[in-house]
């Protein structure tokens, strides 16, 4: 049954050494496990390259720098075990999965005097996006956002969000949608966009949010095509009225939003402006997916 769990799991890296799924342990006394004392990122893979490496690897950097963990690689050293780990990746969808921990030391809420950081890092198949949902759009509910303040850092602190998207999944909905104040923030584990007369809105980069690698990628193809957009903070209500609503991630890229608890958008299924997003989406991706072909020839 636990070598099952691991069936997608087509790479491992922990501390130093390639190993198998099932031989990637960590010790009881990290401080990723005690305290969720650690960063992480989550990496598309297509055609067996790593999505946006950069733009990951300086947000997972400056994370850290952030929350004070020791950097543990240089850029180089990371690029060798990257490579490593997706040398198993096949041309289908993967995602590589990055976590950098204060690592082990006697448990104390102030930070060791000296400890090495834990880095554990594997490559999974990625599960695509069904076309009845692309089809038909996601429903959605809102929630208040009772997370901390300093939602922009991508700490492995994550039960408030794991706690509010299992609510979005009692309730039958895909994902939460989090209100602070009246205003969106982002979801549990997306970024949110909105149509509103025409123009695509986004909240603007803050401590209330993460800035997701694709939402800025979804920006910069707006920007580049001559989409009207605005990085502007929107309320419930403006949502709940918006033309069209969409979430973005890495692992679920651009997803339409059909219902919004028991509102309908779009008249239920996906507008105009997401499907222009998701197209030009498609085609940058596979734009990297023939350069990935042409790097490894």
């Amino acid at each position: 049954m636990m070598n099952e769990l691991f069936n997608d799991v087509v790479s491992a890296y922990i501390n130093g050494e390639f190993v198998a799924p099932e031989d990637a342990h960590i010790s009881a006394f990290d401080r990723g496990l005690i305290f969720g004392d650690g960063i992480y990122e989550v990496v598309p893979v297509y055609g067996g390259q790593a999505f946006r490496w950069d733009e990951h690897l300086t947000r997972l950097n400056n994370n850290l720098d952030i929350v004070g963990i020791r950097q543990p690689h240089t850029w180089q050293a990371w690029a060798k075990i990257v490579n490593g780990l997706l040398s198993r990746a096949t041309e289908e969808d993967h995602y590589l999965y990055i976590q950098v921990t204060r690592g082990v030391a006697p448990r104390n809420h102030v930070f060791p005097d000296s400890a090495e950081p834990t880095v554990f890092a594997y490559v999974q198949k990625m599960a695509p996006v069904a076309e009845s949902t692309l089809a038909q759009g996601v429903t959605v509910v809102t929630i208040p956002d009772f997370r901390w303040r300093r939602c922009d850092i991508k700490t492995t602190s994550l039960i408030a969000n794991v706690w509010l998207r299992q609510q979005a999944k009692e309730q039958g909905a895909a994902e939460a949608v989090l209100i602070r104040d009246g205003v969106v923030t982002e979801g549990a584990a997306t970024n949110v966009f909105a149509v509103m007369d025409g123009t695509v809105r986004t909240a603007p980069q803050g401590p209330n949010l993460l800035p997701g690698i694709t939402r800025d990628l979804v920006v910069e193809l707006m920007d580049r095509h001559g989409v009207s957009y605005e990085e502007r903070s929107f309320t419930e209500q403006q949502m709940l009225d918006a033309e069209e609503v969409w979430i973005t991630s890495s692992t679920n890229e651009v997803m339409p939003v059909s219902r919004i608890n028991d509102s309908i958008v779009s008249e239920g299924r996906p507008g105009p402006a997401f499907q222009r997003l998701y197209d030009l989406f498609q085609q940058y991706k596979a734009q990297y997916r023939t350069a990935a072909k042409q790097n490894v020839g």
